[in-house]
């Protein structure tokens, strides 16, 4: 069974609530624009609600911050993990992971030859993620016939879960599907998706 991750997540409550079911992975999206953005100070609170709960691991999605910047912020809220989204390459990647972070990058960039992890995300266009479409599941196992770790994320809901499972990706990472309002998860959504998972095919 592949570990899930809750992107977008913006209060301590729903943090709560999903690291007392068993979710493996929170994360906080600092990229602007975005409607589930935090800011550092959000994200340290609901870091230090979780911080007692069950094990979870927290996740800092970026787009255009500087490797220095993203150090920073992940030293600051307790990330353990670092998702790229941007325009980062090789170098970026190897600055990060000697802070001590692990490091997921988006496929196809240059970042992602190098990274901990591919991300599978569903684009349109510039936009790279969060667009609630399905991202391409066929690239699933050539990578990992490379040995690749993958995080596969886009459009994925209690309606799929069991296929995304089926692609023999790492992590499931889900997101708007969740919610009821941009930015705003549903525990009720989450346990609908955490029974699909649970039942066998």
């Amino acid at each position: 069974m592949p570990e899930l991750k809750v992107c977008g997540v913006t209060d301590a409550a729903f943090a709560c609530a999903a690291a007392r079911r068993g979710v493996d992975y929170l994360g906080f999206i600092f990229a602007e624009g975005s409607p589930r953005r935090v800011t550092v100070e959000q994200a340290l609170e609901i870091a230090d609600a979780v911080s007692e709960l069950p094990t979870v691991r927290l996740v800092g999605v970026f787009v255009s911050h500087a490797p220095s910047e993203i150090a920073a912020i992940a030293s600051h809220v307790g990330l353990d993990v670092v998702q790229l989204h941007g325009d980062y390459g090789a170098d970026e990647v190897s600055e990060l992971k000697t802070a001590g972070y692990e490091v997921w990058a988006l496929g196809g960039s240059a970042a992602s030859d190098s990274a901990d992890a591919v991300l599978l995300d569903g684009q349109i266009g510039e936009q790279r993620g969060g667009t609630g479409r399905l991202a391409d599941w066929s690239l699933v196992t050539g990578l990992k016939r490379a040995g690749r770790r993958i995080v596969l994320a886009g459009g994925i809901s209690a309606e799929n879960i069991s296929a995304a499972v089926a692609t023999g990706a790492d992590v499931i990472d889900v997101n708007s599907s969740l919610e009821t309002s941009p930015g705003v998860k549903s525990v009720e959504k989450l346990d609908s998706l955490l029974g699909k998972l649970a039942m066998p095919e």
